[in-house]
C-alpha cells in the first residue's frame, strides 16, 4: 500500500512538472545599440497591462525572457512606453526577436512563433495605410487655398476612399481566413486611429464566425471573451438597424432625429420638411470626413437659397473638438450632436461608418444615400426643380 501511494505521488509530481515544460514559452532575441538597458514583458489584458517581468539586454545585445501560458497570449516586449512591439505567444514556443533599439516599433523580424508573425503582418500593414492617409492629408492641408485646389480635391477624396477600403479589405479578408486564429482579434478590434468611433473590420457576418470559432476553442480567454460579448451586443444593434435599412427604397418617410445644436438647442430633423434635406453622419476626428466638409461647403452655398439644407449629426463624444471642427471648416448649416455618439441616431439609420449620408426630398422621403461628389450635386439639382 505505501508503494502504490508513493508512486502514485511520483507520476503526479512528474506529469505536474511536465504540464509545466509544456506550457513554458521562452522569448528570446538580440537587440543592437540597447546593450546595458531594461526590456520588459507585459501582458495584454482586456482593458490594462500586467507585467511579467524585466530584464538588463547583455553587452551583445542579447535577452531572454521564460513564462508559462496554455493559450495564445498577447503580450508587449517593451523598451520604453513608446519603443515596442506586440507578440502572440502560444505555449511551448520559443519566439526570437531581431531589431535595432532606434527603429524598434517599426522594424523588426520576429520567428518561432505564428501568433507574433501574424500580429506583425497586421500591424506592418495598418502602418503602412496610416502614413499614406496622413501622407494624403498633409497634401490636402499644403494644396488648401491654392487656386486649383477645386479641381484636385475630388481626386484626393477619391484616392483616400481607395486607401480606406484597401486596408478594410485586407483586415476583413485575413479574418475571414483565419477565424480560429487569436490574431484575428487584434484584426477585429484595429482602428485606423485612436479616435475613431469605429472599428476596421465592419463585416458582420465576418465578426460572428470569428467569434463563434475562437470562444470554442479559447472559451477563458478574456480577449475571447469580450469578442464574443461584444459581437452578440453589436448583432442585437444590427438586427434593430436593419428595420430602418433599405427605407429609401421602400418610399418611408426618414426617422425622426432630435438632438442639440452647438448652442443647446434641441432640432429636429422634421422641422426641416418642405426643403431638401441631406442628413450628413461625421466625427471631428475622421479624416475622410474633414476632407469631405470642403465639398459640402461647396455645395451647401450653392443650393442653400434654392430650399436645400445640411443636417449633421455628429457622432464625436468631445465637445471641444466638434465645435472646433465646425469652426475651421467653416460650416453655416446645422450641426447637432449629443457627445455620446448619438447611438440612437446611427442605430436607426444603420450608420456603421463616417461619412455617411442620406438625401431627403422636400417630404422626407429618403431618395438616395452615402452620394458624394457630382452625383451629390446632381441628386440635389433634380430634386430642386
Amino acid at each position: 500500500m505505501t508503494y502504490r501511494v508513493l508512486f502514485f505521488l511520483v507520476a503526479t509530481v512528474f506529469i505536474l512538472g511536465s504540464c509545466k515544460q509544456d506550457n513554458q514559452f521562452t522569448i528570446r532575441g538580440k537587440i543592437t545599440h540597447a546593450e546595458g538597458e531594461s526590456i520588459y514583458l507585459e501582458q495584454l489584458l482586456t482593458s490594462s497591462r500586467k507585467q511579467i517581468g524585466e530584464t538588463k539586454i547583455n553587452n551583445k545585445g542579447e535577452f531572454e525572457f521564460k513564462g508559462i501560458t496554455g493559450i495564445p497570449t498577447f503580450y508587449l516586449l517593451k523598451l520604453t512606453d513608446h519603443n515596442f512591439i506586440t507578440l502572440l505567444v502560444d505555449s511551448a514556443e520559443t519566439v526570437v526577436v531581431e531589431a535595432d533599439a532606434a527603429n524598434f516599433y517599426r522594424e523588426y523580424n520576429v520567428s518561432g512563433s505564428l501568433g507574433s508573425e501574424q500580429v506583425k503582418l497586421l500591424d506592418t500593414k495598418l502602418k503602412e495605410t496610416r502614413h499614406k492617409l496622413d501622407s494624403l492629408q498633409s497634401l490636402n492641408n499644403l494644396y488648401e487655398g491654392n487656386p486649383d485646389y477645386d479641381e484636385v480635391r475630388p481626386n484626393w477624396a477619391k484616392k483616400y476612399d481607395e486607401i480606406v477600403q484597401e486596408q478594410i479589405d485586407f483586415s476583413t479578408n485575413f479574418v475571414r481566413e483565419n477565424p480560429f486564429a487569436m490574431a484575428s482579434v487584434l484584426a477585429l478590434y484595429q482602428k485606423f486611429n485612436t479616435d475613431d468611433q469605429f472599428y476596421i473590420v465592419r463585416d458582420l457576418q465576418v465578426m460572428r464566425t470569428a467569434a463563434s470559432a475562437l470562444n470554442s476553442i479559447y472559451p477563458q480567454s478574456e480577449q475571447v471573451k469580450a469578442l464574443y460579448n461584444n459581437t452578440l451586443q453589436y448583432v442585437r444593434q444590427q438586427q434593430a438597424a436593419k428595420m430602418q435599412q433599405f427605407i429609401q427604397e421602400q418610399g418611408e418617410n426618414s426617422p425622426d432625429i432630435i438632438l442639440p445644436d452647438t448652442d443647446g438647442n434641441e432640432v429636429a430633423l422634421s422641422s426641416l420638411r418642405g426643403k431638401v434635406v441631406l442628413v450628413q453622419f461625421w466625427a471631428a476626428v475622421d479624416r475622410g470626413s474633414r476632407i469631405q466638409n470642403p465639398v459640402l461647403v461647396e455645395v451647401y452655398n450653392k443650393y442653400k437659397r434654392k430650399g436645400f439644407e445640411i443636417y449633421q449629426v455628429s457622432v464625436d463624444d468631445n465637445r471641444s473638438e466638434w465645435v472646433d471642427a465646425i469652426d475651421q471648416d467653416k460650416l453655416t448649416w446645422i450641426n447637432v450632436g449629443d457627445m455620446k455618439g448619438s447611438t440612437q441616431a446611427t442605430t436607426v439609420y444603420n450608420v456603421q461608418s463616417v461619412p455617411f449620408n442620406y438625401l431627403l426630398d422636400k417630404d422626407g422621403v429618403i431618395v438616395a444615400k452615402n452620394l458624394k461628389g457630382p452625383a451629390l450635386d446632381k441628386a440635389i439639382a433634380q430634386l430642386l426643380k
